[in-house]
């Protein structure tokens, strides 16, 4: 899914500025399960949590799956797909070590924190009819917790170990009658490995309480990832009260772990993609001329969900024709005609990890000699930036997409798209008006992940990115040739930073050269 070139972040300017320092890149960070080379964190000593015995209930009603109800999805010891509890747990420590070292390292008195880390709410569509939940990936990193309207706490004090609250919906056999069974409070604990948990509808007396014998101390909350209206106002107005202590948002460091991912993350990312991946190539397979985007659409969603990915990872882009110079295309409502191209942007979600992949086709399964020369370029530009990872002009993302320009305007003089007289910055800014967009974003539990973090940072191991390049020429555009005019295409593969200094391409299934492209959809 492309993604629009934007400056760093300004939010929260020091906490940004401390995460992206480059001082800060290449120390020990604790990210996940594993001890990984990434921004500043907990040091060098070991991390370390008490892990206690889990006494669950296999004939309890939860509410998500488990190893004993959903033994097709997970393995005993897993609290979601592919994730074990011992994971989650160290997550939760890690960003509380985190947070511990940057009020260290900027020399901040308050040494109380309280994290306050909500899920998703349930969302509706008109009255009653909700849409598909899907969980806060930050939440979700955090808990393994797929239920809605629910908070997570860690509080924070230097003289004794972080303590991890769950407040959760209660247990109610009318409500689970329509939606089906909570955890509930009683199950909490030992399901999801925190300490304590309460019903949802206390944690205004608990903070309130909290503050009052624990203050000064320093709040983490961010109202902007929260979509619970409720918990945004009881914490604003606590957060009055805190005198002389400080709000802040953890978003930056969550964003920063989550940036990394750890052995079992890396598997996650190569199921969806390798899902992803499959289903694209069928779909190719059955396009013919005459279908509606739409049917693609289905298609494309049929399969994965057919292979077991929960849903599409967002709207997908099926464009027909001169619609796949709108850039902004999820109508999907034309006829694909004979001797057109399909751009199509699709990804789908699978265990919480999202794939990210865009195919370019010929409807009829052949490229015509203009189609086939645009082709080419892109591919060629394409594959070379996927080589230039991790060397000069591809050691940030900024960086591969000012590459990206340089080659892409290259290319284009050499098939007379662009003035052979035009050099370096002119040549990049010309060939940026027929791909205006970055070349690469963060991948991982969201589309558009961790966009917190800059993309001038250094690539680091376990990081997955995109490599999307593409080419648009509207119709009205007057200064190409006649021929190219209506022609709109993108490629998109999915990348990981290996410990090697090297490279994998998650989606190297999904067929993109042009011999494979016309065998596939003939």
């Amino acid at each position: 899914m492309f993604c629009i070139r934007s400056k760093p972040s300004k939010f929260m300017p020091n906490i940004v500025k401390y995460l992206k320092c480059r001082e800060n890149f290449g120390k020990p960070c604790y990210v996940g399960a594993q001890k990984c080379m990434s921004t500043s964190a907990a040091g060098n000593s070991t991390t370390a949590i008490k892990l206690k015995a889990r006494k669950l209930n296999p004939n309890e009603n939860y509410g998500q799956p488990t190893p004993w109800t959903h033994p097709h999805m997970l393995t005993p010891g897993e609290i979601v797909p592919g994730i074990t509890l011992d994971e989650i747990r160290m997550r939760r420590n890690n960003l509380a070590l985190n947070i511990q070292k940057f009020a260290v390292d900027q020399s901040k008195a308050l040494k109380k924190h309280l994290i306050v880390i909500p899920s998703s709410t349930k969302k509706y569509m008109s009255d009653k009819i909700p849409y598909v939940f899907r969980q806060s990936s930050d939440f979700m990193y955090l808990t393994g917790c797929l239920e809605p309207d629910s908070v997570l706490l860690l509080l924070i004090n230097e003289k004794s170990e972080p303590k991890s609250i769950l407040f959760m919906r209660p247990k109610d056999k009318h409500a689970e009658l329509w939606d089906g069974p909570r955890t509930g409070v009683d199950q909490s604990v030992d399901y999801f490995g925190v300490d304590e948990a309460y019903d949802v509808e206390q944690l205004e007396h608990f903070i309130q309480r909290y503050l009052r014998t624990e203050t000064p101390l320093t709040l983490w909350y961010d109202k902007r990832s929260s979509d619970q209206e409720k918990i945004t106002k009881i914490l604003e107005t606590a957060a009055k009260t805190l005198t002389p202590s400080t709000t802040e948002s953890p978003t930056a460091f969550i964003h920063k772990m989550r940036l990394i991912k750890s052995p079992a993350e890396i598997n996650l990312m190569r199921t969806t993609c390798e899902i992803a991946s499959e289903s694209i190539n069928q779909t190719i397979a059955d396009t013919r001329p005459g279908d509606c985007e739409h049917h693609i659409f289905s298609r494309v969603d049929h399969y994965c969900r057919m292979r077991n990915a929960s849903f599409l990872a967002y709207p997908p882009v099926v464009a027909a024709g001169k619609n796949a110079t709108t850039i902004h295309y999820i109508n999907n409502n034309q006829l694909a005609r004979n001797g057109e191209l399909v751009l199509m942007d699709a990804g789908c979600e699978y265990a919480g990890y999202t794939s990210d992949i865009t195919r370019t086709w010929p409807v009829n399964g052949h490229f015509s000699t203009i189609q086939k020369v645009l082709y080419e370029v892109l591919l060629t530009v394409q594959k070379e930036l996927i080589n230039t990872l991790l060397t000069e002009g591809g050691r940030t993302l900024d960086d591969l997409f000012d590459t990206m320009c340089m080659k892409l305007g290259k290319y284009l003089q050499e098939i007379g798209l662009i003035p052979k007289n035009l050099k370096t910055l002119d040549l990049a800014k010309v060939a940026y008006s027929f791909c205006p967009h970055h070349v690469s974003h963060y991948l991982g539990m969201d589309v558009h992940d961790t966009p917190l973090i800059s993309r001038s940072i250094p690539l680091l191991p376990g990081m997955v990115c995109t490599v999307e390049p593409g080419i648009y020429i509207a119709s009205d555009r007057m200064d190409v040739p006649t021929e190219f005019r209506g022609i709109g295409m993108r490629i998109e593969d999915d990348v990981l930073i290996q410990s090697s200094n090297s490279v994998e391409v998650l989606t190297q299934k999904c067929v993109k050269e042009i011999v494979d492209l016309e065998n596939l959809a003939k």
